[in-house]
Parts: C-alpha cells; sequence; structure tokens
C-alpha cells in the first residue's frame, strides 16, 4: 500500500482516480487545488503525487516543481486533456514520472501508479542503506566482535550523529582516542577539525593557553597573540584526553564553554563565542573524584551526557587475534616486509596474558617480536611478555635466538621505540615521569618522541 496525493479541481475527476486507486489498495488524500496540495505536501510524506496539469490556482508543473526541491524521491504524474508530444517532453525534463490523458483508463491509471509507488519505495530504501552504511563507516577501525565492542560500535553510531558531549571511560591503552574518531568521523561535523590533546601530558599554565589562546604579552614569552584549540577546533570536534587531570580552576573555564560556548584567551577581557564538539576521555573514576573534591560535580554531569565505557583487552580476549592480525599487517607495512605468521602457541600465549597495557602493549609487543623474531614466524619464545620479562636475563635471551643475518640499527631502534612507548604508557603519557623511568633527561626523550613519530 502506498500513499497517494490525487490533486485535481474538478471534484468527480478526483473521485474516479481515488476510487481506482483505493480498489488497487492504495492510502489516498485529496486535493482541489495547487494551494491545498502545496499545504498537504509540507505536512505530511506520500509516496506519489497525481496532480492535474491546469487548475484555477497554479498547475502541476508548478507542484513538480516543489517536489524536485523539497523531495526530489517523490514522483509526480501529471493529468491532462490534452496530450501531445510537446506536453509529454516537456513533462520529462521537468523530472515527471510520468503523464496520464484525460479521459483516463483505470488499468492506465493503476499500472503507472504501481511503477511509480515502487520507484519511490526502492529510491527510499537505497537513501536508507546509504545512510546506515555511513552511520557504521568506521566499523572496519573499531576491531573486535566482542558482545562489549558491539555495544561499542551501536553506541557510536547512535550518538555520533548528535552534538552530544560524550564521556569515554577505560584503561590506558583502550582506545579511547580511536572511539572519538570514529564518533567524529560519523558526525554532521566530520568535515571539520578533529584536534585532540593530552591534559596529563602538560602544566596547568600551557594546557590554559593550548586550549584558549593567548594575547600578546599574557605571560613571559608570548611575544604574539596565538589561537587556541578550541578556536581552531570551531565547527568540529576537540577531544580532551586525560581530562582528569584538569586543576579544578581549568575545569570551571570548561564548564563555561561547554554551557554557552564562551572562552576567554589567556590575558584578554572579551570573550569569543565557539561551536565546537568536546569529546572527553579519562582512565580516572571521576565520580570518586567528585567526592575528593577534585573535579567538579557540575561539570562531571555536564561531560557525561553520553557515557561510553571501553572494557580492558583481559575482558574480552575473543577480540585478540583479530587485534594481532591487524597489528601484523600494520607492522609489516611500517617496516616495508612480508608479514610474519603468528603460531598457534604464540597466539594461545596472547589470549591467555592479562595485558595491563591493553591494546597498545598488544601492539608494542607485536611489534617488537616482529623485530626479534628469525624467519617469517612468530613463536612463543619471541613474545617477551611484561610478567615474564627478567631485566637481568633479557638481553642474554634475545642473543641466543640470534638470527643469521640482523639489521642491528634498525634493530636497536625498534627496542628504543618500544621501550620509550611502554614508559609512556605506564606515566599515562607524562613525558617527565616517562623520562625518568627510562634515566634521561627531558629534552631527550622529547628529541626521541619526534625521532620515532610517537
Amino acid at each position: 500500500m502506498a500513499r497517494i496525493l490525487v490533486i485535481d479541481d474538478e471534484p468527480n475527476m478526483r473521485r474516479i482516480l481515488t476510487l481506482i486507486l483505493e480498489e488497487a489498495g492504495h492510502d489516498v488524500s485529496e486535493a482541489s487545488g495547487a494551494t491545498t496540495a502545496l499545504e498537504a505536501l509540507a505536512s505530511k510524506q506520500f509516496d506519489l503525487v497525481i496532480s492535474d496539469k491546469k487548475m484555477p490556482d497554479g498547475d502541476g508543473f508548478e507542484i513538480l516543481r516543489y517536489c524536485r526541491e523539497n523531495e526530489p524521491m517523490l514522483p509526480v504524474v501529471i493529468l491532462t486533456a490534452l496530450a501531445t508530444v510537446e506536453l509529454a517532453v516537456e513533462a520529462m525534463q521537468a523530472g515527471a514520472f510520468d503523464f496520464i490523458s484525460k479521459p483516463f483508463v483505470p488499468e492506465v491509471v493503476t499500472a503507472v501508479a504501481m511503477r511509480a509507488t515502487e520507484r519511490s519505495r526502492l529510491l527510499r530504501e537505497n537513501v536508507a542503506l546509504r545512510e546506515e552504511a555511513k552511520r557504521f563507516a568506521f566499523a572496519d577501525e573499531i576491531l573486535g566482535e566482542s558482545a562489549a565492542i558491539n555495544g561499542i560500535k551501536q553506541a557510536i553510531a547512535r550518538v555520533g550523529p548528535t552534538n552530544a558531549t560524550v564521556l569515554i571511560t577505560g584503561e590506558t591503552g583502550t582506545g579511547k582516542e580511536l572511539v572519538a574518531r570514529a564518533i567524529h568521523k560519523v558526525s554532521t561535523r566530520s568535515k571539520e577539525n578533529f584536534l585532540a590533546v593530552n591534559c596529563a601530558a602538560v602544566s596547568e599554565q600551557l594546557l590554559e593557553s593550548e586550549l584558549f589562546g593567548h594575547e600578546k604579552g599574557a605571560f613571559t614569552g608570548a611575544d604574539k597573540p596565538r589561537q587556541g584549540l578550541f578556536e581552531a577546533a570551531h565547527g568540529g570536534t576537540l577531544f580532551l584526553d586525560e581530562a582528569g587531570e584538569m586543576s579544578l580552576g581549568l575545569q570551571a573555564k570548561l564548564l563555561r564553554v561547554l554551557t554557552d560556548g564562551q572562552f576567554l584567551r589567556v590575558g584578554a577581557t572579551s570573550p569569543r563565542t565557539v561551536d565546537v564538539r568536546v569529546i572527553v576521555a579519562t582512565h580516572r573514576d571521576l565520580p570518586e573524584r567528585v567526592k575528593e573534591g577534585s573535579f567538579r560535580e557540575d561539570l562531571y554531569y555536564r561531560l557525561a551526557v553520553v557515557p561510553i565505557s571501553i572494557p580492558p583487552l583481559r575482558e574480552r580476549p575473543e577480540d585478540i587475534p583479530v587485534l594481532v592480525n591487524e597489528a601484523l599487517t600494520q607492522v609489516a607495512r611500517e617496516l616495508k616486509t612480508e608479514v610474519k605468521q603468528l603460531l598457534p602457541k604464540a597466539l594461545d600465549k596472547l589470549v591467555h596474558y592479562h595485558f595491563p597495557g591493553n591494546v597498545r602493549e598488544l601492539r608494542n609487543l607485536i611489534e617488537r617480536a616482529f623485530i626479534l623474531a628469525g624467519g617469517n614466524v612468530i613463536s612463543e619464545n619471541d613474545l617477551l611478555l611484561q610478567h615474564e620479562t627478567n631485566p637481568e636475563m633479557t638481553e642474554n635471551e634475545w642473543i641466543a635466538d640470534l638470527p643469521e643475518r640482523i639489521d642491528l640499527p634498525k634493530t636497536l631502534d625498534g627496542l628504543e621505540r618500544s621501550l620509550i612507548q611502554r614508559a609512556l604508557l605506564l606515566a599515562n603519557g607524562v613525558q617527565a615521569e616517562a623520562a625518568r623511568k627510562l634515566g634521561i633527561s627531558r629534552s631527550d626523550i622529547a628529541y626521541k618522541i619526534r625521532k620515532y613519530d610517537l
């Protein structure tokens, strides 16, 4: 059954058409002229419009133009008492689906209606499928088929097209930024900037300037005005990672932006206004921090409009095989070499590992094993898991399994890169703390982070 609007200023003609179409099982509405037809089209959805060409208050081409502009998938059939080739050409060029000449044959009316409504249905189904595909365009990036990951994919698809603030929680290394990027990708802001900042990695003063910008002379070294991330992300999305580490003063400034879109650059007196979607992530228990008084309760509720919790990898071991395969492919691409095969015992070892560093640690383990393993396979002995690593024996174990030929500079770079990644992971991204763990200076680790593009 289709919803059809019949437009004709002759009551008898409308009634005959209505009876024919209702007999064919359609739901028919009537309009006595162009004015009432346009009102009906603005208030209801139809699958087909059949309109007389000539009416006292307008014509069928006026109806056709309205439909092309406002609902281009809605088919329009023109009724006319003067069926000519010129009229047919004009109607088709204007976008009409077909035209029917008066007096009409009932079988012709039902046949045209059937073809038109079927086309309308197919077009709308096609659009719906494209929209559904767009909603899940990120699915290949969020890897895993566990119930938890599928639930996260569903949440991304639902919240993405909205402007709601999202709070993503989960342990370090679970992929919170990946989820944030997926939300941005399926949002109406996807063509604008997605910018990210780790709130735990910089000092309070620098973070305020990073977020809100500053005016010339606002502090020592501010020799010119600088735009902050909120301004740079105008129209797009700003991702605040580890927002639980923000000071109470910065929390108040963030709350104002979320409430009315206004903020002050450091050193400024006039507020600026931005339109930015904010997505926040943290590994902290924010309700507990609210109780402790280190996080504002009003800000917490403003951030947690839509909460998404990412479970640790140890709680979804069924996702490990697909994550391993992706990591093997990525590492091979980065090292410009063939993909190595992970032996079954090695995979079993990973599936039963507790992964304190989650997906990020898995990626690092695969990269290290890829570099150290001899040949084209990775065995369980090539996987140096954290709880099994003996710092005094590690070098001897590696040397004992030395392949016939090795690229020493690349191997050492790979080890150094992995160690720096691990230190940053354990330090929650705070470079000074990671440098302390590695026994190097703050400037050294900053240089190496740039060197390895971490």
